[in-house]
């Protein structure tokens, strides 16, 4: 028996994306999903995610990652500052909307890890994704996308703050498209660099 795939592919984080749409806190949800496949977030990070790492007005957003991982600020993608607004606009409405939590729970308390893991399974369940679904996954979906549009191994590993780049190969290692290339650069008349 294969082992289990441990990563999500891109049009599967897009299906779960749609059915984050069409449940209950589809805003938070939608965001939250959003979020941790475009900034590559371990379930901790997203978790701790506050108001002020945010800045919509300069379209950007404070990393800290665990595990001694790099820090960073990563630029808002157009449609992130878009779902961001929408979560913002429900969670000001909800208990707890004083606190500098950004991912707050119906009783105004910042998402638990379970809670986290909960609505990731419960997305890719509706979403009817073939492997069980986790919030790391997400992570490794970002990854594997980068690495599918061509991003150096060494951009990936400092947009997701590993410390050591043998974290990192993983993505671009896998992905047959990095050798796509290799032989298109200029070559003289007898077909040589």
């Amino acid at each position: 028996m294969p082992p289990k795939r441990k990563y999500l592919t891109a049009a599967e984080v897009e299906d779960m994306l749609a059915a984050a749409k069409n449940n209950s806190s589809p805003e938070r949800n939608y965001c939250l999903l959003y979020m941790s496949f475009i900034h590559g977030f371990r379930v901790t990070e997203l978790r701790n995610l506050q108001l002020s790492d945010l800045s919509l007005k300069e379209g950007s957003l404070r990393i800290n990652r665990l595990k001694q991982g790099f820090c960073t600020i990563h630029p808002l993608l157009e449609e992130e500052k878009e779902a961001i607004r929408l979560w913002l606009d429900v969670r000001r409405s909800m208990r707890g909307a004083d606190s500098d939590w950004l991912f707050l729970s119906r009783q105004g308390k910042p998402l638990t890890r379970q809670r986290i893991y909960q609505i990731i399974r419960m997305l890719g369940e509706r979403a009817r994704v073939e492997v069980p679904s986790h919030p790391h996954m997400l992570r490794h979906a970002c990854g594997f996308a980068l690495a599918d549009r061509g991003i150096d191994t060494r951009l990936i590993q400092d947009y997701l703050g590993h410390k050591n780049i043998r974290h990192t190969v993983r993505y671009t290692a896998s992905n047959p498209a990095r050798f796509r290339y290799v032989w298109a650069k200029k070559t003289n008349s007898k077909g040589y660099i």
